[in-house]
């Protein structure tokens, strides 16, 4: 929002991601989950058709050495507790045989269980990320995951320097951990909205780091210099709204003792951060439309408005497209904030990404308690810090509080553990909460049926049955649902966090239009040619500015 005109409302869409066909290719790969020198977290070796894996192969090295070809810091697990007698990991087109080393049954464990003999493993398992343990010492994932992309990389290390040069920080993402595709997606959105004022929406569950983002969206933009504020709408009474958000003069309502200013006021020139603005309370609202449409807010009880220059930038982790349908959000104020939208992926997205996370956590945990060298103590030599079962129970976790949960769990096991022995340490993983059946609540999911009763279930349904299910039903989520066993709640939850499930939202408006005539404009049609649910598509054609076609309510 300029002083001299306001921010287009234009929403701005994301293309596909950037890149060749190469770079999109997402190949097979291993990701270091756990090794005795800890440094070696998160580096990455990308297959061939047939691999050994032993100590002395393949070359691992870290996400970004991958990037040019060369050679540089690839090396092999190397630890001599290792067997040098490999396992074979064979890719056959749709999934992957794993065939254990001759004369070491026991050695290799593969999702909890010990590999006896050789194991296929479907696509569908690949996706969700295999753990492989070798030993007590190591512990791989094996997942598929895109060789980094130079000109991606380029572009990031030139928007770093350009941040660097302005003299606002090191770097254009903050305190972003992660080197995942959904992570490497969320820098390249960050770059390619950060040094625009458009408004942008961060979508996501809870603890996915939104406002980490957020601040990274400030700290690459040419507001970086001014300030960032953040506001957790949810905690401010509806009353106190629009006097938090835009100020109020001296004697506007009872208590108001002085002139005060707003969020916006204090925002001025920098960035303003509205965390969970689905709960804004429906009378400010329209203030808050009028504020971002004209640049000006108008404090409480004052004899002028006032003009600011504020970039916002929102979140939520609720559906607010589904709560604008039943009229509890304004509709022309979601599209005015989502300008740009980022989804944050959850952790269970990105699960390559847990021990890299964990690991760092646990570095800054330890140093705040006075043992900044704990992590060290495991090396080549001796016993590993962490041990591999441990280590391979979190990374199968879902983490319901994400990254958030994650960073708790961490320093837990840092409190714990300080003394105590190494199986202390294990059993502070171990118990780790559990993860509970959770629905994703990100603007494009779909939600319960009014009258629907809430009841226990399972919610890990093999991602197989799921597309089965689905196919055999046409996509009708309540036919799948029932079919399941499920609550539809339930299965939009599946649907979401399953990798082999297409997502509405990835839909072009080619594709869709192309549908809409081959299934002449019958909804349910397109939703099962598609593969997307029925709501999901809906709101993707209004998202896209499509016409609705004929169907079934």
């Amino acid at each position: 929002m300029g002083r001299t005109q306001s921010v287009d409302g234009t929403t701005l869409r994301q293309p596909l991601e950037s890149g060749g066909a190469a770079a999109e290719e997402r190949l097979l790969a291993l990701t270091v989950l756990l090794h005795p020198e800890a440094s070696r977290v998160g580096e990455v070796a990308f297959l061939e058709p047939r691999t050994r894996l032993s100590r002395l192969e393949p070359e691992l090295a870290p996400p970004r050495a991958w990037v040019d070809g060369a050679p540089r810091q690839r090396q092999p697990l190397g630890d001599r507790h290792l067997s040098r007698r490999p396992l074979i990991v064979r890719s056959d087109g749709g999934g992957v045989t794993l065939v254990p080393p001759e004369g070491a049954a026991g050695d290799v464990t593969v999702d909890g269980e010990p590999l006896a003999a050789a194991r296929a493993l479907d696509e569908a398992a690949i996706e969700r990320g295999a753990v492989i343990e070798l030993g007590e010492r190591v512990a791989l994932l094996l997942h598929r995951r895109r060789r980094p992309d130079p000109a991606r990389a380029d572009a990031s290390r030139a928007e770093a320097s350009r941040v660097e040069a302005r003299g606002v920080g090191a770097g254009g993402h903050g305190g972003l951990v992660g080197e995942s595709d959904a992570m490497d997606r969320v820098r390249s959105e960050i770059d390619r909205v950060a040094d625009l004022d458009a408004a942008v929406l961060l979508a996501g569950e809870t603890g996915t780091g939104k406002e980490l983002v957020a601040r990274a969206i400030h700290g690459a933009s040419r507001r970086a210099r001014g300030p960032f504020v953040a506001v957790n709408l949810a905690a401010i009474p509806p009353a106190m709204a629009a006097s938090q958000l835009f100020g109020h003069a001296r004697g506007a309502f009872t208590g108001a003792t002085g002139d005060h200013d707003g969020f916006f006021a204090r925002a001025d020139g920098g960035t303003l951060f509205l965390d969970e603005v689905g709960e804004m309370p429906a009378e400010a609202q329209p203030v808050l439309l009028r504020a971002l449409d004209s640049g000006e807010v108008w404090p409480l009880g004052a004899p002028a408005c006032r003009h600011v220059d504020v970039r916002v930038v929102a979140a939520s982790d609720a559906d607010l497209a589904q709560r604008a349908a039943d009229g509890t959000f304004k509709l022309p104020l979601l599209h005015r904030l989502a300008g740009y939208v980022i989804r944050l992926p959850a952790l269970r997205e990105r699960r390559d990404d847990i021990a890299r996370l964990l690991i760092h956590f646990l570095r800054l945990e330890l140093a705040a308690a006075g043992e900044p060298d704990r992590l060290a103590a495991g090396d080549r030599a001796g016993a590993p810090w962490l041990a591999a079962a441990a280590m391979a129970a979190l990374v199968r976790r879902d983490w319901p509080g994400n990254v958030r949960e994650l960073r708790n769990g961490a320093r837990r096991i840092a409190i714990a553990s300080r003394g105590a022995p190494r199986a202390r340490i294990e059993g502070e993983l171990a118990a780790a909460p559990a993860a509970a059946p959770r629905d994703a609540a990100v603007p494009d999911a779909a939600v319960p049926d009014a009258g629907e009763r809430p009841r226990a279930e399972r919610s890990d349904v093999p991602a197989e049955r799921l597309l089965a299910a689905l196919r055999e039903h046409g996509w009708k989520t309540g036919a799948a649902a029932a079919a399941l066993g499920l609550s539809k709640t339930t299965l939009y939850a599946l649907m979401e966090r399953t990798a082999g499930v297409r997502k509405a939202r990835d839909l072009s408006a080619g594709e869709i239009l192309e549908q809409r005539a081959a299934a002449g404009g019958d909804i349910d049609r397109m939703a099962a040619a598609l593969e997307v649910s029925r709501r999901g598509l809906l709101l993707r054609m209004r998202e896209l500015g499509l016409e609705g076609g004929r169907g079934r309510g």
